[in-house]
């Protein structure tokens, strides 16, 4: 009987399917994220044939030791990676799966949600209601910004980059510069959008989306002098991964001024807020949530578990990263 092993509680969806399979599956019950010394011991001489992991666990060289040479996939519940050593993973000869795809709808709706709410100022009018200060209507009260026919800079155009450009460009009417590796003319077409560097971006924007995968090369793409070149006007969106901004540079930046506001669902040192930023009013900061739907969450965990189905049953997994 194959054994799995599923660092966290999931969605019960995707328990079931490995259950059905005949598979024994061990789930952790650590109210929390494990340590990495906890899932070490977890999996030293358990012999497990997978493991369902999530982006929260740091998966290493010591880790695929621990697992031993009978556990042939990792599969996380997640689309991104960055917490995977896949060069480790490839000396183990460990398959390597991800989510992609299944939450591209929802992290576009929530970037969306970040966007009106920050420009809207609907948790400072949600606060101001709730504390009992509305006296009645002003006609200065909470002044907003709208998005309509203004410019979204995407940086990053991936599934979700390239959905958040969608709606903005179909919903909104605003007008699309994006920055990527490559252009992209059929996207260009559609959506009349421009592709352009960094800096032009940054400079042109009323709004900055960000959707790159974090990696050495995009740590702190956002820093000091990237906030200055915005447009004081302008507002920063953060769905993909908290690194990828410099915390206490963005705090700097709202705090003088530099920049309007910024909503964020994913954070440099998570869980972590970097000191300062949960005291300022033009910042909104969700939970990394930006995927937690019942429904995305559902189809993330049935997900994982055909990646586990498919190697152990000695096929290639449909979305094997290694």
């Amino acid at each position: 009987m194959k054994k799995i092993f599923v660092t966290r509680a999931i969605p019960e969806r995707g328990v079931a399917m490995l259950k059905e399979k005949g598979y024994a599956v061990t789930v952790s019950d650590k109210d929390g994220v494990l340590t990495k010394e906890e899932l070490i011991g977890r999996l030293k001489d358990a012999e497990f044939d997978a493991v369902l992991c999530l982006l929260t666990d740091t998966i290493d060289e010591e880790v695929f030791t621990a697992a031993g040479g009978q556990c042939g996939i990792f599969a996380n519940y997640a689309v991104g990676f960055d917490n995977i050593d896949l060069e480790a993973a490839k000396r183990h000869g460990i398959t390597i799966t991800n989510t992609p795809g299944v939450l591209t709808e929802t992290v576009a709706e929530h970037t969306f949600a970040l966007m009106l709410a920050i420009a809207h100022r609907i948790p400072e009018g949600d606060a101001f209601m709730k504390a009992g200060k509305y006296k009645g209507w002003a006609p200065m009260l909470f002044l907003g910004t709208d998005l309509s026919n203004k410019t979204l800079g995407v940086v990053g155009l991936g599934r979700i980059g390239s959905r958040v450009a969608h709606h903005a460009v179909k919903g909104f009417g605003m007008r699309v510069l994006y920055y990527d590796p490559k252009a992209n003319a059929e996207f260009e077409n559609e959506y009349g959008a421009k592709f352009t560097d960094l800096e032009t971006l940054l400079r042109e924007s009323d709004f900055v989306s960000i959707h790159v995968p974090l990696l050495p090369t995009t740590r702190h793409l956002i820093s000091s002098s990237q906030l200055a070149m915005m447009k004081r006007s302008a507002y920063l969106v953060n769905t993909s991964r908290g690194p990828i901004i410099d915390e206490q540079a963005l705090v700097a930046a709202l705090s003088n001024g530099t920049i309007k506001g910024a909503a964020l669902d994913v954070f440099e040192h998570e869980p972590e807020l970097s000191p300062g930023l949960s005291e300022l009013s033009n910042v909104i900061v969700t939970p990394h949530i930006a995927s937690a739907t019942e429904e995305t969450r559902g189809k993330m965990a049935e997900l994982a578990a055909h990646n586990i189905i498919e190697a152990l049953e000695g096929r290639v997994p449909p979305n094997k990263l290694v």
